[in-house]
């Protein structure tokens, strides 16, 4: 039985050099997946470069599975485009959590994930503790596509009454 840990707010921050797909340029909006839970952004009208700043919020339950990122390109007439995907996991940024950390200086970083094989990070990841709050900025190099990239920050939120780590 799954048992719910808390609540991933996922800010999707921006694209950067997506992938063209209509004749006047692409317009892109964003779903991620974890599980049987799909979210998705806004879409950005003709923009290869578009700016969200959207905060999508999932439940994490145990066991972790991976998130799915998808960028697709809105269609009026047709199916919509795919513009590339990635994957990350969270494993790190839990294990992160778990430790209870509190009252660090603002900005220490408290562990680095980097990019390899087996993940989609386009350079390296810090986890770091900023306003009180564990962060992790991200940046995943979407695969299955000639080129783009999608920056976001993943935050922890706690839910009262969940089980403590």
């Amino acid at each position: 039985m799954e048992s719910l840990l808390g609540l991933l707010r996922v800010r999707i921050i921006r694209g950067v050099n997506l992938a063209i797909r209509d004749t006047s340029g692409s317009d892109p909006y964003v779903v991620l997946r974890m599980g049987r839970q799909k979210l998705k952004t806004s879409v950005k009208k003709n923009n290869v470069n578009p700016e969200w700043n959207e905060d999508l919020t999932l439940s994490v339950s145990e066991p972790l599975v991976p998130i799915i990122l998808q960028v697709y390109d809105k269609d009026t007439f047709s199916r919509d485009d795919k513009m590339g995907d990635a994957e990350f996991e969270i494993t790190s940024f839990i294990d992160s959590v778990k430790m209870g950390l509190t009252d660090l200086p603002n900005g220490t970083i408290i562990r680095t994930v980097k990019p390899c094989r087996q993940n989609c990070l386009a350079g390296e990841s810090p986890i770091l503790w900023k306003d009180g709050r564990i962060i992790q900025d991200i940046v995943l190099r979407l695969r299955n596509v000639e080129t783009g990239e999608i920056e976001l920050q993943l935050m922890w939120i706690d839910i009262p009454g969940a089980p403590a780590f």
